[in-house]
């Protein structure tokens, strides 16, 4: 059984050059693809949550390349719409007026069509709503994918109207979700670091298909399991195709995957491959992890491969701790999904997150505990003016979320906010979770804290 993603996922599927970034970017409401006149160029960014009309959701590029073969065109779209098809909840097919309907095209609305997910096909580069424009649109039903929005991501005109079509396929905001206690642990990392291995360790059978070739697990795959009278789901992503030879398209896929199953996890586990050390690659995916707030594992996988002395681990962590700078507070294990070394320590880590994550703090004591950390360090001034904190006061767990009450904003620097985080790890532990701060504004001269 599956359980709900804690947000709807869009995906925009197209040719290359029909604007695709152009249309993400207008609707995650800033430049985070790069765009340009040469079709393909690599994105750092490729995925963004949205809000449109109290709905959150979020929008993933899924990019593609041009090669120089058009079957190979056309051998790349199906993979990216097959991506789609497999983890968003609505597809946005883009196509563009002004190179009109294309062979391309409607081999992948086949797909489409035959896939049972909701599908909006999106007619882009259409500047002015003439009759001779829409004629040129209406071609486009053709594909039989339904109605055409005609929209100019450049203009950012005919939006709204997609927008609104796209969030009635949505649960309404804040529908009950299903009552489901157990902990959702994501298990991320590159392919062939031995994900599928360790879960099938972990639950004794081999339910995940597991090979030597990178990429061999087909789609994401959800394992409950239970292991001392508790109940986990295991979240494996998918790995990818082996076909698809071309590393930044691979590494691009990869990404679309991990973000579905991030979102719908409490708890990440980041898998790192021993005799590889860490990558900037580890980084992009352990990133999405800490982007949206989730508690993280770093499991560092095969360490019965590593030649080790005494001052192994340490090196490995400090490793760790450079690359992965951002994570802090996440926790490290090594692991040998081989032998089955330590893995049973990785429930017990799970439970401790997980107890981490779900940890709630009195006012009271909280209030107490700021009140120190600013008695022990004076918070910063500016202009004579320095900063109070009036109050404090936990709101929301999964991660554990603070607004702090303060008399201006803009005194609370990075560096103190860091230091009052700081100061509650100390007191709280709240280890292998983020934590989140948010600092309100508040007139007047209450006694602060």
């Amino acid at each position: 059984m599956s359980t709900r993603k804690s947000r709807p996922i869009v995906a925009i599927v197209g040719r290359p050059n029909v604007g695709k970034s152009t249309l993400f970017n207008a609707l995650a409401g800033e430049n985070i693809s790069i765009v340009k006149d040469t079709p393909g160029v690599t994105r750092d960014r490729i995925y963004a949550d949205c809000t449109w009309l109290n709905y959150t959701f979020t929008l993933i590029d899924t990019g593609g390349i041009e090669p120089d073969s058009k079957d190979v065109i056309l051998s790349q779209m199906r993979e990216q719409a097959q991506i789609a098809i497999d983890t968003a909840d609505v597809i946005l097919f883009m196509t563009d007026m002004k190179q009109g309907m294309t062979d391309a095209d409607s081999k992948v609305a086949d797909m489409l069509r035959r896939s049972h997910k909701p599908v909006l096909l999106v007619v882009n580069k259409v500047d002015k709503y003439s009759d001779m424009a829409m004629a040129e649109v209406y071609e486009f039903y053709n594909l039989g994918i339904g109605d055409p929005y005609p929209v100019s991501s450049a203009n950012k005109t005919g939006l709204g109207d997609l927008l609104d079509a796209v969030v009635k396929y949505f649960p309404e905001p804040g529908a009950e979700e299903e009552d489901d206690d157990s902990v959702k642990i994501a298990i991320v990392g590159k392919p062939n670091v031995g994900k599928s291995s360790i879960i099938n360790r972990l639950i004794g059978e081999n339910r995940v298909i597991v090979s030597d070739i990178a990429g061999t697990t087909r789609d994401a795959v959800d394992t409950r399991v239970m292991h001392n009278g508790k109940e986990y789901v295991f979240i494996d992503t998918a790995g990818l195709r082996r076909k698809n030879k071309i590393k930044e398209e691979l590494e691009h896929y990869m990404i679309i995957r991990t973000v579905g199953a991030v979102d719908r996890a409490d708890i990440t586990v980041v898998v790192i491959d021993a005799s590889e050390g860490v990558s900037e690659q580890d980084a992009k995916i352990a990133g999405i992890a800490h982007d949206r707030g989730k508690a993280v594992i770093v499991a560092v996988n095969k360490w019965d491969l590593v030649e080790k002395d005494n001052h192994s681990v340490k090196k490995f962590t400090d490793n760790i701790h450079n690359t992965l700078s951002f994570l802090p507070y996440a926790e490290i294990l090594f692991i040998s999904a081989e032998t089955g070394q330590r893995l049973g320590k990785l429930y017990d880590t799970i439970d401790m997150v997980s107890a981490n994550q779900n940890l709630r703090v009195q006012t009271g004591v909280l209030n107490e505990i700021i009140s120190e950390a600013v008695m022990m360090q004076q918070p910063p001034t500016d202009k004579g003016k320095m900063l109070k904190i009036y109050y404090a006061v936990q709101v929301g767990v999964k991660p554990p979320t603070f607004v702090l009450f303060v008399n201006k904003k803009e005194l609370f620097h990075f560096s103190y906010q860091r230091y009052i985080e700081n100061q509650l790890r100390a007191t709280f532990g709240f280890r292998g979770t983020p934590l989140k701060l948010i600092i309100r504004e508040r007139s007047g001269e209450e006694n602060p804290v």
